[in-house]
């Protein structure tokens, strides 16, 4: 999937899980950093390509890429699988409670947020043509529908003109349908 893809599947489904299990509270600038840690979230399995839009908004983030793409050596290998999955989480559980003061920015919400991002974008690249090497290192692709043949092909037409225009189209209908859920949850932001 292109990365405006794995970003409008991110934002939809943080969407759709704050409106069917919205936190107990929550502040505007959580708000605001959840949407931006599900959509980093979203570009961090594809942070062992060079061209990300991940290293666009980094310091020195052309170096960095290059770098990480030395590293990983190959794309879809430890950060589309479930050790990458467990160590992202575990990286990002330490340093977002470390830096994150509570009363200004929720760390668990973020936390969250970010996670929903990062398999979002697993979720997804399992329907492409690539399929996923979830048990990473060993070489096995999983993928939906097991059949490569019957998988997306990344940037193509049907991601382009079908999938992508359909996500929206979920998420304006997932909004009509809970438009109370939404507001009860806008109404926590304080």
């Amino acid at each position: 999937m292109t990365s405006r893809t794995h970003d409008a599947i991110a934002f939809t489904s943080l969407t759709t899980i704050a409106a069917l299990n919205p936190p107990e509270s929550i502040n505007l600038m959580t708000l605001v950093g959840g949407f931006v840690a599900a959509d980093v979230g979203s570009l961090l399995p594809d942070m062992d390509q060079a061209g990300n839009d991940l290293w666009d908004i980094l310091p020195a983030g052309e170096f960095l890429g290059k770098v990480f793409r030395r590293i990983f050596y190959k794309h879809r290998t430890l950060t589309h699988s479930f050790l990458g999955v467990f160590l992202i989480y575990t990286f990002f559980s330490w340093l977002l409670f470390k830096i994150f003061d509570p009363s200004f920015l929720d760390p668990g919400i973020l936390l969250t947020s970010l996670m929903i991002g990062y398999v979002s974008h697993l979720l997804a690249d399992c329907f492409t043509k690539e399929g996923l090497p979830l048990l990473f290192p060993f070489k096995w692709s999983f993928g939906i529908p097991p059949f490569e043949r019957l998988r997306i092909k990344t940037g193509g037409k049907l991601e382009k003109y079908v999938l992508y225009p359909g996500i929206w189209l979920f998420l304006f209908w997932f909004i009509y349908l809970h438009q109370e859920n939404l507001r009860r949850l806008f109404a926590l932001v304080k």
